[in-house]
């Protein structure tokens, strides 16, 4: 069955028509980890540039077990760049969130995590990656995920 549409405080980034969706603490360096995401081109680990779906709030909907994610109208294209204000950057309007990434502590993140985490959206189980948003390598480890996603389907509970 699927769920009526919702508006989630996180940040989701796209490449190509799948997303991921930066949870966190407010000011815990969701908009950062984006930024830094999208300043990444193309290579032969990610083969796609990243785009911003949405900033700050992100309206999710649930249809045929597949969770969409996209920008309220206001904020579309529009990312939090602290120190610098509001920036206008790439977006794509609409995406389908395969991977859910957790901000938190380096200390709280196993390094072989077997089973893989799951996170429930909307009725759908998505993998989900802890992450500490500063570290050197936080943006290049997300992408890597979500590169790693594309062809893992959701399981519907």
């Amino acid at each position: 069955m699927d769920d009526a549409a919702e508006t989630i405080h996180g940040t989701a980034i796209a490449l190509g028509s799948h997303a991921a969706l930066i949870r966190g603490a407010p000011a815990s360096g969701k908009s950062d980890l984006a930024l830094r995401c999208l300043a990444v081109a193309p290579t032969a680990l990610i083969p796609s540039p990243a785009v911003l779906v949405a900033d700050d709030r992100v309206q999710i909907s649930c249809a045929d077990g597949h969770v969409t994610a996209e920008a309220p109208a206001t904020i579309r294209g529009k990312l939090e760049v602290r120190g610098l204000g509001i920036m206008t950057v790439p977006c794509i309007a609409s995406a389908e969130l395969v991977l859910v990434a957790e901000l938190t502590a380096p200390e709280r993140i196993e390094r072989f995590p077997d089973p893989q985490p799951v996170t429930d959206l909307m009725g759908v189980h998505l993998p989900l990656l802890y992450l500490a948003p500063f570290e050197a390598a936080a943006h290049v480890k997300l992408l890597l995920a979500l590169v790693a996603t594309f062809k893992r389907a959701p399981i519907i509970v």
